[in-house]
């Protein structure tokens, strides 16, 4: 027997269930779909969400001769033998071929498709769990559009189990029936993450592991469901698109000062056990967004990360804690970051001209001649430890890269500069 998974694939679009965003009415891809105009498309999102189900329907609506390959297992002799049996096909309106895990596929053997979509001979529909703009060829990309698929709402997903247990009921358990609470539905859909495929894979084996009570009836609630369930995985490639997304969520729920955000994106990175990830974006937030607002921030934070890694999980979950939490709550400034970024720029579009002479190195025979050093004034040799001379090259003499935060730290530093630069011009004059 197949599946309940398998066995619960829609046949029509009508029945699809989620991705109204591009499957609602009046939606793009619905009216591509219903026009019978298949063009190249590029299905991108998690697992579960539907990606291969729509591409078995649009195959439904369309007069084309179909096929159904994956790139894991799939290879370059596949794709020709498909154009090669396409070929000897009488009174067909062309070939249109799925391709899931596109992603597998090397460049050399995406070129080799390349070459059938210009022609035409093929309709090409891959699918992939990662960015397609990181994985699938520039060229097939630039002839493709890219549609995202999106995890599934727990609505969606209950939606989807009762017209499951509907099924089970008229062929699994005939003349008995499936009674079930929300609840019961609802915990599958939280455990599921927004994966149709896990949430009815789960229901299968909940339903099966009840036992029938006197009415011939099967009662499905909470704490049988529960019963089934293992310990949830959080999806999570290193190299993916969603753990850059996970990292990203992090940075800037610490950024924009939101601590239960920072916490619930650390919670699972944690429980991808990606340490090293988690260990270097803390560093670089404690100097990128933090910074000069509080200079210790990446000193602490250094010794929370260090405790971690000699740790190691479960007990490292809680240095790594304590560091986002004290960044989350900090004051937040990009000064150094943005300093550091505009002189770069000066580099790399402006003549930046040479070093001033007199701040040149001198510690040689000879620098005296060649005029290194001539003229330098020793800081210390003043008050405040502060003497006006010029630094930076003539060409761009006056810029100004450091602009210091609106913070308490950062306006003393102000002041001091302000207060040193004073007193130096009033005791020239």
């Amino acid at each position: 027997m197949k599946p309940l998974a398998e066995r619960m694939r829609p046949k029509s679009l009508d029945d699809v269930i989620g991705q109204r965003h591009i499957l609602g009415e009046g939606k793009i891809l619905r009216k591509l779909i219903l026009s019978k105009n298949i063009m190249n498309m590029i299905f991108y999102g998690p697992p579960g969400t539907g990606k291969t189900t729509l591409a078995n329907v649009i195959a439904g609506y369309t007069h084309k001769r179909f096929y159904k390959i994956n790139a894991t297992v799939a290879s370059v002799g596949d794709i020709k033998d498909i154009i090669s049996d396409s070929k000897g096909l009488l009174n067909t309106a062309g070939t249109l071929l799925y391709i899931d895990e596109i992603q597998n596929f090397n460049k050399k053997q995406q070129q080799v498709l390349l070459e059938f979509i210009e022609t035409g001979e093929i309709s090409l529909i891959a699918s992939t769990t990662e960015n397609p703009h990181h994985c699938v060829y520039k060229a097939i990309l630039s002839r493709s559009n890219v549609f995202e698929f999106k995890p599934l709402g727990n609505e969606d997903i209950a939606m989807g189990m009762k017209r499951a247990i509907k099924l089970l009921e008229e062929n699994d358990f005939e003349g008995y029936s499936i009674e079930y609470d929300n609840d019961a539905l609802y915990a599958i859909a939280d455990f599921s993450d927004g994966d149709m495929r896990k949430a009815l894979n789960l229901l299968e084996i909940a339903v099966y592991s009840l036992e029938a009570g006197v009415n011939m009836n099967l009662q499905l609630d909470k704490a049988a469901v529960m019963e089934c369930l293992s310990k949830k995985m959080v999806y999570s490639d290193s190299s993916g698109d969603y753990h850059y997304d996970l990292l990203s969520a992090f940075q800037k729920s610490i950024r924009g000062s939101d601590v239960n955000a920072t916490l619930h994106y650390m919670a699972k990175l944690i429980k991808t056990g990606d340490l090293q990830s988690i260990t270097r974006r803390l560093l670089v937030i404690a100097a990128e967004d933090i910074g000069l607002a509080y200079p210790n921030a990446i000193t602490i934070v250094k010794s929370c990360t260090d405790s971690a890694a000699q740790l190691g999980f479960p007990e490292a979950r809680i240095p790594l804690a304590q560091a986002a939490i004290l960044l989350a709550t900090l004051p937040k400034s990009n000064s150094a970051i943005t300093a550091i970024d505009a002189a770069l720029r000066d580099i790399e579009i402006k003549n930046t001209g040479q070093i001033p002479m007199h701040i040149r190195c001198n510690h040689y025979q000879g620098a005296e001649s060649l005029g290194r050093g001539v003229g330098y004034k020793y800081p210390h040799d003043y008050e405040n430890g502060y003497v006006q001379q010029q630094y930076l090259p003539e060409e761009i003499a006056g810029s100004v890269y450091y602009v210091p935060g609106e913070n308490k730290f950062e306006r003393s530093l102000r002041e001091q500069q302000e207060r040193i630069r004073k007193q130096s011009k009033s005791a020239k004059e």
